[in-house]
């Protein structure tokens, strides 16, 4: 009896190996194959996104209800767009994105910021937007540690309770992809949950396994 259930153990133990090392492959495989990974778009528009964490964040829109998400990097503007599409399936929310480049979308519920996201100037206009409203936020600018971390002691604060800060492309310097990358996001998110105790890592956000936020989906608890 002991005999087959440490058999059960080794099989459940190496099946795990096998799905991590699948998952790792096919990870860098799709980060790298620009075919794919920079050849995503929404409606006609760039966005720099893993699919499944599309779906995730839709779930999340739909579950959490926030009346405005806040996003640093918009780049060509794709996911703005995104979020901007599924607050019109909701019939209400807004958008503010920020980035240091203007971008060729537009839509009624985006508005755009051009600056640095961790200028107080437009760190003061995003607070004045967001105002009252139950935000979601999402850090997805440069990928420095020092500047992502900035950008998460700033932008946390307008993080309700049970909301989420979400913090993109984790999975640089070798988590796994682009090893020679140095310092980033991941980083970044363990230095701040090392003197934060108001948010924790949601795994249950990883459901689909791969993700290109591995332990960048922050639950505000406190």
């Amino acid at each position: 009896m002991m005999f087959k259930r440490v058999k059960e153990m080794a099989k459940r133990k190496m099946a795990k190996k096998l799905l991590n090392v699948c998952v790792k492959q096919f990870h860098i495989a799709y980060y790298n194959n620009h075919g794919i990974g920079n050849n995503t778009r929404w409606f006609g528009v760039k966005i720099q996104k893993l699919p499944l964490d599309m779906w995730t964040y839709q779930e999340m829109i739909y579950e959490l209800r926030p009346e405005i998400i806040v996003e640093t990097g918009t780049a060509d503007g794709g996911s703005a767009l995104f979020f901007a599409s599924l607050f019109d399936l909701l019939g209400k929310g807004s958008v503010v994105t920020v980035d240091i480049k203007e971008c060729g979308m537009s839509h009624p519920r985006v508005t755009k910021l051009i600056g640095s996201s961790t200028s107080e100037e437009i760190f003061k206009q995003v607070e004045r937007l967001v105002g009252n409203k139950k935000a979601m936020v999402i850090l997805d600018s440069s990928h420095l540690k020092e500047h992502v971390l900035k950008e998460m002691q700033m932008y946390s604060k307008l993080v309700p309770l049970g909301s989420y800060m979400v913090v993109e492309d984790t999975n640089v310097n070798g988590h796994p992809v682009a090893e020679s990358h140095g310092p980033g996001p991941m980083e970044a998110v363990e230095e701040f949950l090392s003197k934060r105790k108001d948010f924790m890592i949601d795994t249950s956000r990883e459901k689909f396994v791969l993700t290109f936020f591995p332990n960048g989906y922050l639950k505000r608890i406190a």
